[in-house]
């Protein structure tokens, strides 16, 4: 292969855009033309078929990426390793629940939350796979792609601003997003980011996510500002925007931003201290 195409094809922007384009691209055909014409032609109640065609998407993305990479890097996709799989999807999945139960707790100390009911009537399965594929999307491509990439280029520090911005521009347009909304985005960046560094594997963020959106809507709270998401606990937040969030929803709320920075920079310290914080390969020169 020529020297000149060579660079270009393996140029860390390029691997971004390959890494994207090609996954979705190969998820959108699958998906338009095949799953959905199959599944809806034999299961009538699309609230059963688009749970299967949306756990089916997951992990035709996953394939793609895995297997596009084999070829692509020629190597192990060691952000897909499954060595600590079921450690880091229980530790992580708790864990994101876990940090919104602990608000949640807080404000209902505090008066300001209220449990009226319990019910999965409002809560159909399509919602949480709707979560799991939205999830994956953006731990796989964000974390496992964009942070992966520009850390071995760039190094730590700058492939965490990066990210952080990237985050900040895939929720930009969030229904009722205001200028919290947006800070609170950048240390969700700083921290999923550090999850995947101090890992190396994006199942503890993806989990971690999982968890953390499941269980806004599970205490029947908005979801990064939408109010379809469902709700298993049907209640009633009365109290400080600044504390319940409002209408963006419990993640908007000071005592999440301050518990979520407080696991990243954790997380940060860990890492460095088993030198897990890198200078990239464009300062190594």
């Amino acid at each position: 292969m020529n020297t000149s195409i060579k660079r270009v094809l393996y140029f860390p922007i390029t691997k971004i855009i390959v890494g994207i384009v090609v996954p979705f691209s190969l998820f959108v055909v699958i998906q338009n033309f095949v799953l959905k014409p199959l599944f809806y032609s034999i299961i009538q109640d699309k609230n059963i078929a688009k749970p299967i065609i949306h756990f089916i998407s997951f992990l035709v993305l996953l394939a793609a990426y895995y297997y596009l990479f084999r070829l692509y890097d020629k190597r192990k996709i060691t952000e897909l390793s499954l060595k600590y799989f079921f450690k880091e999807m229980f530790g992580g999945f708790f864990f994101g629940f876990f940090t919104i139960s602990l608000v949640i707790f807080i404000l209902y100390l505090l008066g300001y939350y209220q449990a009226i009911s319990i019910s999965t009537a409002h809560y159909p399965i399509k919602f949480f796979t709707v979560l799991m594929f939205a999830a994956i999307v953006e731990d796989l491509f964000h974390r496992g792609l964009i942070v992966r990439v520009c850390e071995n280029w760039l190094g730590t520090n700058l492939s965490l601003v990066i990210g952080m911005l990237v985050e900040v521009q895939l929720h930009f347009f969030n229904p009722n997003f205001n200028l919290f909304s947006h800070f609170l985005t950048l240390i969700w960046g700083f921290t999923l980011g550090m999850m995947f560094i101090y890992t190396k594997r994006i199942w503890l963020p993806f989990f971690f996510h999982l968890g953390w959106n499941f269980s806004q809507p599970f205490y029947g709270s908005n979801l990064s500002g939408l109010n379809d998401m469902g709700s298993i606990i049907q209640s009633k937040f009365n109290g400080p925007e600044l504390l319940t969030g409002g209408a963006v929803g419990i993640e908007d709320s000071i005592f999440t931003a301050s518990f979520l920075l407080l696991i990243g920079i954790i997380f940060y310290y860990f890492a460095k201290k088993e030198g897990k914080i890198i200078k990239g390969k464009l300062f190594k020169r």
